[in-house]
């Protein structure tokens, strides 16, 4: 055994790689290995990094073991992150090596960062002293330790004048500890004035943090009504407590707006976490989490995995955000993960939206979770006047997409010089070109997609798999020249529109893949919060949780577009989605409108939005999924069946359906061709396995698994518990 024994001949190692159990290794004379300590081992012809794992050492002649190559000087992982890494790989039906390897994504942070040369001031004074040098002992008072560039910055003068007094022993030469990625937040550096509704919320977070329990709270509050203040004070309250905090994040391009008024609230900034960091950074943060020398993490679903030495509290906000579902080896919802981490490390979870998902809404209607409800908007602003556009009775003029009543609006918000934003969830120009003369259409060469032009660029891409290629000026079926036609908006071809009606305003387009990148995008945010644009053209990024103190008119061009593709969550997401970007008016109490363009103006969607009763539409929809079974009442998972060939996929599909044993409260659906049926040149099909919220989903699938045809060729098995895209 390992599991209590500090010190072993041999040990178990997790790997990163899709292994069902750790490997054995031999702990060579003289090495000390604990669980969870980080180790580099050979694996096959390579050496990787593992982690020594808790149980039982399997019964291996030892001279078959490969030895341990080096234990690397980091704290161990602790038994609460062991546990939780087993669980996802135990819920997920994921090898646990691969949900270790998202543990093990700094490698070079398992040794210290390297302490930093610099000056301290000795005793010793200079022959003479000018006026530089003067500046130079000045700053150095203190007997704090400089770096020798710092010290020549803060005196204001050039390297030279500092080599100089250390050549005459003004200066002596020590070490300096790194420094940390982010100064230490204080939690009562600008306390807030809450509002009543406020401080009541805010007194429930604090007494949960004060429990010292885990607990779950619902912080359901509309849009501007100050969430995340409330939030900041279970924040501050962890802080207080010695506690480290990790605040998950739906978007990169969110973290900017949200580092600035976390300053404002702390007077130090979060580390951050997500993929655009640099890889040193992101080596020194985990580095430095591990440590404890971190205590506020703001970072994408990934930072759920970082190994926290002293986690307190997990905050995620826009719960509700399809963002958070992990759809890549191992399928995950950082949403539900975050509440079991903190049932297994016996701390808080605060999860906040202003449009919670129906999941969560029915678990504190059940009492698993706490509610706190803020019903008003900060400093009593008023929530935009919405109503609905019937383009049956206001269609657009010929050719364009936007109706005559938003025109007008917006024609009335520029001369009030206020800004307006127009959103679709689109990208790029248009969804489809096509040859007039021949109907040919531009899809994707190894996907079954449509390409999307992409006017700005002057290229067509699939949004699936990435393939690009140049917009063509003939037709590569007919040959004829002039007669490609775009077909249907993407924000894009909305700007045309809008700069053809309104040429002398300030326009901008914000979408995920504007060129320039998370750089460029957070720049443009900045730009439209100073008030530098007058209409703003967005995708759904521009939906979530940001404040545009001049914006009065939000214009959702196709208030339709979600309700259509079949997804159970489609009406669920449809509200979500515009209760958010209509959401974006009117925040600083100035009087605002939201519009939504709709074919279908009695939808409940729309008749929910346009009254404000936001629930009576969580009523209607908690009740049709109980009464289908879906989830939270019942259960769902998806099977992913991938080849290079159809027949592969649809043999090994139906191998696996009829090796489903049989169970009275699961029952499989399909297989089917997967909406998408070719991504990236991979045909795909799709079973859909339904039952009892009690029922046992893994084990149905693990026999599922084992009892089914077994991987041969090209074939990819993938499992997707609580799936949320049916595509």
């Amino acid at each position: 055994m390992i599991e209590d024994s500090p010190f072993v001949a041999a040990a178990p190692v997790l790997v990163p790689m899709p292994a069902e159990r750790p490997y054995t290794y031999a702990v060579p004379p003289g090495m000390r290995v604990v669980p969870g300590a980080i180790v580099r081992v050979p694996l096959g012809p390579r050496q990787v990094a593992g982690i020594v794992w808790d149980g039982t050492v399997e019964a291996v002649d030892a001279k078959k073991l490969r030895p341990i190559e080096e234990v690397f000087d980091c704290p161990p992982i602790d038994r609460e992150m062991r546990r939780f890494v087993d669980w996802i790989a135990q819920y997920t039906l994921s090898a646990p090596g691969m949900v270790a390897r998202m543990l093990l994504r700094a490698p070079e942070a398992f040794d210290p960062e390297p302490w930093i040369e610099g000056l301290q001031r000795t005793l010793a004074e200079p022959d003479r002293l000018t006026d530089a040098r003067r500046r130079v002992l000045e700053t150095a008072e203190g007997g704090l330790a400089w770096t020798r560039a710092g010290l020549a910055h803060a005196a204001g003068v050039s390297s030279t004048v500092i080599d100089g007094l250390r050549a005459q022993g003004v200066f002596e030469t020590v070490m300096i500890p790194p420094r940390p990625v982010v100064a230490a937040p204080d939690p009562g550096h600008a306390a807030p004035d809450l509002m009543p509704d406020q401080n009541v919320a805010a007194d429930k977070l604090r007494a949960a943090i004060a429990a010292d329990a885990f607990n779950v709270t619902l912080l359901d509050g509309v849009t501007g009504s100050g969430k995340t203040e409330v939030y900041f004070e279970a924040v501050a309250a962890a802080l207080d407590k010695g506690k480290q905090v990790l605040i998950l994040l739906p978007e990169i391009a969110l973290t900017h707006a949200f580092l600035e008024r976390f300053q404002d609230r702390f007077g130090a900034k979060p580390a951050e976490w997500h993929s655009d960091l640099p890889p040193r950074m992101r080596e020194r943060v985990w580095r430095q989490v591990t440590e404890g020398g971190v205590r506020v993490v703001a970072g994408a679903r990934s930072a759920l995995f970082l190994p926290f030495k002293e986690l307190g509290l997990i905050v995620v906000d826009e719960e509700h955000d399809p963002a958070y579902k992990q759809e890549d080896r191992v399928f995950y919802n950082a949403r539900d993960m975050a509440v079991v981490r903190g049932h297994i490390g016996c701390f808080p979870v605060v999860l906040a939206s202003a449009t919670p998902s129906v999941e969560s809404r029915v678990n504190a209607m059940q009492g698993r979770y706490d509610r706190a409800v803020l019903s008003s908007r900060f400093a009593e602003a008023a929530l935009p006047d919405l109503r609905s556009i019937d383009m049956r009775r206001s269609p657009p003029a010929r050719g364009g997409f936007v109706s005559p009543v938003l025109l007008e609006q917006m024609q009335r918000t520029l001369e009030r010089r206020e800004q307006s934003l127009l959103f679709l969830n689109r990208r790029g120009y248009a969804p489809l070109t096509l040859c007039r003369v021949c109907g040919h259409r531009f899809g994707c060469p190894v996907c079954s997609a449509w390409l999307v032009e992409h006017r700005f660029r002057g290229q067509l891409v699939c949004h699936h798999c990435g393939h690009n290629e140049r917009r063509p000026e003939a037709c590569p079926e007919c040959g004829t020249l002039d007669h490609l036609v775009a077909c249907g908006p993407g924000v894009e071809r909305i700007a045309e529109e809008v700069v053809a009606h309104f040429p002398q305003a300030r326009t901008i387009v914000l979408s995920s893949d504007i060129l320039g990148g998370v750089r460029r995008l957070r720049l443009e945010l900045e730009a439209v919060a100073n008030g530098e644009a007058d209409i703003v053209i967005g995708t759904q990024l521009v939906a979530k949780g940001h404040n545009f103190p001049g914006m009065t008119l939000v214009g959702v061009v196709d208030a339709d577009l979600g309700l259509a593709n079949g997804d159970p969550r489609a009406a669920e997401r449809t509200f979500q989605l515009l209760s958010q970007v209509t959401g974006r008016a009117g925040r600083t109490g100035k009087k605002s409108l939201g519009l939504l363009q709709t074919y279908q103006p009695d939808h409940p969607v729309m008749r929910a939005i346009v009254s404000g009763d936001s629930e009576a539409f969580y009523e209607r929809e908690i009740a049709e999924r109980e009464r289908a079974g879906l989830p939270p009442f019942g259960r769902l998972a998806g099977i992913i069946v991938s080849a290079a060939t159809r027949g592969e996929a649809e043999s090994h599909a139906r191998g696996l359906r009829r090796a489903a044993p049989t169970a009275s409260d699961l029952f499989v659906l399909g297989p089917a061709e997967a909406p998408l049926s070719l991504i990236g040149g991979r045909h795909r099909f799709r079973l859909l396995i339904q039952g009892e919220r009690r029922a046992d989903m893994q084990g149905f699938i693990r026999a599922m698994l084992a009892e089914g045809p077994k991987l041969r060729g090209s074939v990819r098995v993938q499992v997707d518990i609580d799936p949320q895209s049916f595509l």
